[in-house]
């Protein structure tokens, strides 16, 4: 095996660089690949399909959490969530995500996140956020939900037949800075 070691290649104008047919080009086995601004790095995805439930007038986890470890400081994590989410009883069902434990740092912003369900309600509760941790630490994001007045408010509800045929999803996205 020749090993050629070049500061540059460059295919001539009109022309793109092509690997030969059945042959492999190995980025990974020596040294790093710098991607451009916006490429996407890694995706993780969680999801949750038994139901939660709380009454508590502050965020509790549903237990739905993901964590994804940024291979850079200055790169971006796209958060994305769609949360099944219903009031069954007095309140407002809401959910929101955070950045940690449910006691960190709130990405929704407030006590209603990204919306809720009036009670006797149902449906979706979807949003995305692009996060800036600026860290190579391991970064966990949580769901939180909860009801402010003391009914009850349930992720990936279903009832007999229909018990946990809803799915709630976290995704993560790794974006380059």
């Amino acid at each position: 095996m020749s090993t050629l070691t070049v500061k540059e290649l460059a295919a001539p104008t009109g022309y793109d660089l092509k690997i030969a047919s059945g042959e492999t080009l190995d980025l990974k086995s020596q040294g790093t690949v710098t991607m451009p601004a916006g490429s996407i790095l890694q995706v993780v995805q969680a999801q949750l399909q038994d139901e939660a439930s709380t009454t508590s007038g502050s965020f509790v986890s549903s237990g739905l959490t993901a964590t994804i470890t940024p291979s850079s400081t200055s790169n971006k994590i796209l958060v994305t969530m769609s949360a099944a989410l219903e009031s069954t009883s007095a309140g407002n069902a809401t959910a929101t995500i955070f950045r940690g434990t449910v006691s960190g740092t709130n990405l929704g912003g407030n006590l209603y996140g990204y919306g809720y369900f009036k009670v006797g309600t149902s449906g979706n509760i979807c949003a995305s956020e692009l996060d800036s941790p600026s860290t190579t630490s391991a970064q966990t994001y949580t769901v939180g939900i909860r009801n402010d007045g003391g009914g009850n408010t349930n992720i990936c509800n279903g009832s007999g037949t229909n018990a946990n045929t809803s799915r709630s999803t976290l995704t993560l996205t790794e974006i380059a800075g």
